[in-house]
């Protein structure tokens, strides 16, 4: 089965109940299962949990404030980092507030261990904050803990339709190439990228049928990480070191602002020379996943969404800012409140 088969088979998979083991082979599939108990085993679990970044940023910069609710995994948590400037929340708070020039109020939902079938819990403490946009990362716990495809994304592809019925915009970070992870020793190595992989072609796939955009990771745990693991590796070897999320982050923060509809004028529209330009559906799910950093979201080509070969895609490959200093947040109650819809957010909340 091609790429491109496999990654529409999960997303039908997800959408009709499917089990989706054939993607991979059954045989595989039993192998996966045994091995990844034993790399679960050696990536072990840290005493302490990650420093919560909730809180409010970007102090004496005008309102109103944009809410941002950060939904997933360790990963989204930032485990295994010591001070709150170094998680993914608060670098992403801060930079938002800088490029943005704006007040930011985020709530950190994620959860260490979290899976996709975690997520909705997340959603209900998150909607009633009445969030502009939510950043999920979510995924690598799935292939980790052997949970099938098609069951993935079908807990990805609600989530993302909670979100966008309840006017919040989304944004995913799909799941990042786990074939370079040190505690993962073959044969469940090329078992894992594979797996890895086509499960981020689905959720793109999915996501943006819900409404949402993604960026893909794979430089997270892939080429990237592999070509400077003391630097960008943290202590476990499997997740993020702090300069490892300060990576995630240079490459969230540029689709956080375009879900947001707070991007400049001269990064409107896409530009050919730079690779960008619309797709169907499935042919820009799988060119993202072989380009890191690629940005999907749906739009329409002569005033439909949909073409004979599936939704059609804008593909973005959003240029990144150099990194942030991150700050510290601050708590309710330290000189600052609350406000109604950011500037802009009304184009976030109708964004696909």
């Amino acid at each position: 089965m091609g790429k491109a088969a496999a990654a529409r088979k999960l997303a039908s998979a997800a959408a009709y109940g499917g089990g989706g083991v054939s993607v991979l082979g059954g045989a595989l599939y039993g192998l996966l299962r045994v091995e990844a108990r034993v790399a679960r085993k050696t990536i072990g679990r840290l005493d302490d949990d990650p420093p919560d970044p909730t809180g409010w940023y970007g102090r004496g910069r005008p309102g109103p404030a944009i809410k941002v609710a950060l939904l997933g995994d360790s990963s989204a948590a930032g485990y295994g980092v010591e001070r709150v400037e170094e998680t993914p929340g608060a670098l992403l708070a801060s930079g938002l507030a800088e490029r943005a020039d704006r007040r930011v109020y985020l709530r950190d939902f994620a959860v260490v261990g979290a899976m996709s079938s975690d997520l909705s819990s997340q959603i209900d403490r998150a909607l009633p904050t009445e969030p502009h946009v939510a950043v999920v990362l979510i995924g690598a716990n799935d292939v980790t803990h052997s949970v099938l495809p098609s069951a993935s994304v079908r807990h990805l592809s609600e989530a993302v339709r909670r979100l966008r019925e309840a006017g919040v915009a989304v944004l995913v970070g799909t799941c990042p190439d786990l074939g370079t992870i040190k505690p993962i020793a073959p044969p469940l190595k090329q078992v894992a990228r594979a797996w890895s992989r086509r499960l981020a072609a689905a959720q793109t796939i999915a996501v943006v049928e819900a409404g949402g955009r993604t960026v893909s990771l794979g430089s997270i745990l892939g080429p990237e990480f592999a070509a400077a693991p003391a630097i960008l590796f943290g202590p476990d070897q499997f997740h993020p070191s702090a300069d490892g999320y300060r990576s995630l982050v240079t490459v969230l923060l540029p689709s956080a602002l375009a879900a947001l509809g707070l991007i400049p004028e001269d990064e409107a529209e896409p530009e050919a020379y730079r690779g960008e330009g619309v797709l169907p559906i499935t042919a820009a799910a799988l060119q993202a996943v072989n380009q890191p950093g690629t940005e999907l979201g749906g739009t329409e080509v002569g005033g439909s969404r949909r073409g004979v070969r599936g939704l059609w895609v804008e593909l973005r490959h959003r240029r990144r800012h150099p990194g942030t200093a991150a700050e510290a947040p601050q708590h309710d109650g330290e000189d600052m409140t609350v406000a109604e819809e950011p500037e802009g957010a009304g184009e976030a909340s109708g964004q696909g």
